[in-house]
């Protein structure tokens, strides 16, 4: 195929975009590849479309290496599946609603359990019939309330899901290794740097859980790893859990004045001075949190952390823990006199106390260990507070930050952050969606059995935005040969006929061989911007066609290297040739 710049629907800009945060962003809208249609919303033009399509067919022939069928429903949901399975709800304001003219719920699809699970219950009945894996390529809506850079976080985005039904676990481990290595191809031909993780499922449900996370460090995901090979989503790293220690012979807990020590710095400033040989740090200390939760159905429940004085409450850990609830500021403390703010203790706190405010506790907080925390009372905190002895609590939960050096949960070695940008998910889902829905089938003996899941996504658009985002360079965008929008990009410099005959010709012969070719053969446009534009556009291959074919030369140039070559004009096509096919 031979694309010319003089007719192609696009227009290269020299200035960044105003609302571009990140280095794809900037560089796709720069080079004509998307434009923003709304909030959280673009198109994709000409080129954009090209490389969008490459991401999709190297999705689409592994999915189908791997024997999975493809399908497609409609973005245009019905509501009842989603109330069925409880998601119409708990999805919450991000879910895109709306009714017809007839007053019928619907949604736009954030995602498919729903239809996949009742697709298959339609048609299937035995277990003969399985396993079975079908996936569909299709666009997803949600209503993210901060859409940002770029592709990478939208309300409309297009996703590979695919679903595997088994008729046992056995099977489901199958098929979830099956997807695994499938993922595993995709990214390797998308030439993209990856971490598998293990991940929480969250709002899905099911059991294992494991998150493909390309390395980058405008990337919305923490993740950790160790020397030793674990590596885990940050919201999926279990705290290593300290032995309990035994109550008797331990100091009673005692109350000390401590004015003017609301945070956690100017209490342990305090201690320091009361007890100067007592090593107290703020890990000695107890930080009670509190927060509120909004649970899908709209209801407001207060709930106090309590987290080691040296950390903070990650949200996005609580949240997860504590899904589909989502995590709010409290700000309510005249409605619940019990909370001294700054001086919270654990004393009046548990489902079961006077202020009925639910009290979830770190894992380091097991019974035996000793804490300074608030004491209830204005200027006033308890020191020796023993966990299972003075305090209760109604549960634990993973709510404290991970901080670098943190043991890993399988002790090999500590653990190092990093940020990513999670590319692929895949889930277990176990048998959440066929009980909710009713999708069993006969076995062996006869007998009915629900049938078992697995989910399995990778983010199409999102895979351009990280491919673009780890390619380029400062010059614009450096596109892997597996997805670029074409093969080589034939650049006519000058104004002499000859030039612009000697490209045509140079063109019309790699199409001839197969390949797609960019052709810049705009008559007027200088040689600097015509260079500027193929730097940015960053096709694998640029040739150019100017001075040197004087001397009877053109110019061969890797983009990725910069390694240039002139070649004798005889010899062109059969160099672009070899560097294109290796």
């Amino acid at each position: 195929m031979l694309l010319r710049m003089s007719s192609l629907f696009l227009r290269t800009l020299r200035d960044d975009p105003a609302d571009a945060e990140v280095p794809s962003h900037r560089l796709l809208v720069r080079g004509g590849y998307i434009r923003r249609a709304a909030p959280g919303g673009f198109t994709w033009l000409p080129l954009g479309y090209r490389v969008f399509r490459n991401v999709e067919r190297v999705v689409r022939e592994e999915m189908d290496r791997m024997g999975a069928q493809e399908v497609h429903f409609p973005a245009l949901l019905p509501r009842e599946p989603y109330e069925a399975t409880g998601r119409w709800t708990e999805y919450g304001p991000n879910l895109f609603r709306l009714q017809d003219r007839r007053g019928a719920d619907f949604l736009l699809g954030p995602t498919h359990e729903e239809m996949f699970t009742l697709l298959v219950k339609d048609l299937y009945s035995s277990y003969k019939d399985l396993p079975l894996s079908i996936y569909q390529i299709q666009d997803k809506y949600r209503d993210e309330a901060r859409p940002r850079a770029g592709l990478f976080r939208g309300r409309e985005f297009t996703m590979k899901d695919s679903y595997s039904f088994d008729v046992d676990d056995a099977g489901l481990d199958a098929s979830y290794a099956a997807h695994r290595a499938a993922y595993i191809r995709v990214f390797d031909r998308l030439g993209l740097e990856y971490v598998i993780v293990s991940a929480m499922s969250g709002a899905m449900g099911g059991s294992k859980s494991e998150e493909f996370l390309h390395p980058t460090e405008i990337g919305e995901d923490t993740f950790v790893r160790s020397a030793g090979g674990y590596a885990a989503n940050v919201e999926a790293v279990a705290t290593v859990v300290p032995e309990a220690v035994p109550l008797d012979g331990l100091p009673e807990a005692h109350v000390e004045d401590t004015p003017d020590t609301p945070t956690i710095e100017t209490l342990v400033a305090v201690a320091q001075q009361l007890y100067p040989d007592a090593g107290y740090t703020a890990a000695s200390t107890l930080k009670n949190v509190v927060v509120t939760l909004v649970h899908p159905d709209g209801a407001r429940e207060p709930l106090v952390v309590g987290i080691p004085g040296d950390r903070e409450v990650d949200v996005k850990r609580l949240e997860a823990q504590l899904a589909p609830a989502e995590v709010e500021p409290f700000a309510d403390f005249e409605e619940h006199p019990a909370l001294v703010k700054g001086y919270i203790g654990p004393q009046v706190l548990g489902k079961d106390s006077a202020s009925g405010i639910r009290f979830l506790v770190d894992p380091r907080v097991v019974p035996g260990t000793r804490w300074i925390t608030g004491a209830n009372e204005p200027g006033k905190h308890v020191f020796d507070l023993v966990a299972g002895r003075d305090f209760a609590w109604d549960g634990t939960v993973e709510a404290a930050e991970v901080l670098a050096g943190d043991p890993a949960p399988d002790g090999s070695g500590p653990l190092e952050l990093a940020r990513g940008v999670e590319i692929g998910h895949i889930f277990q889902l176990g048998r959440k969606y066929a009980d909710a829905l009713g999708l069993q089938v006969l076995d062996e003996n006869g007998k009915l059995v629900t049938v078992t899941m697995g989910s399995y996504g990778i983010g199409v658009s999102r895979a351009v935005a990280a491919i673009a985002e780890s390619t380029h360079d400062e010059l614009g965008l450096v596109w892997p040969r597996e997805i670029a929008p074409a093969d080589v990009h034939v650049v006519a410099t000058g104004k002499d006929a000859a030039v612009f005959d000697a490209a045509q010709a140079l063109s019309e012969e790699l199409v001839a061989a197969g390949l797609t070719v960019l052709y810049d053969d705009r008559p007027k446009v200088s040689p600097g911007v015509k260079f500027k534009d193929a730097e940015l556009l960053g096709m694998p291959t640029i040739v150019t066609v100017g001075r040197g074919l004087a001397q009877g030369v053109v110019e061969v140039r890797d983009r990725a290297t910069d390694e240039r070559s002139e070649v004798p004009v005889a010899d062109a096509a059969a160099a672009v040739l070899a560097a294109v096919r290796g």
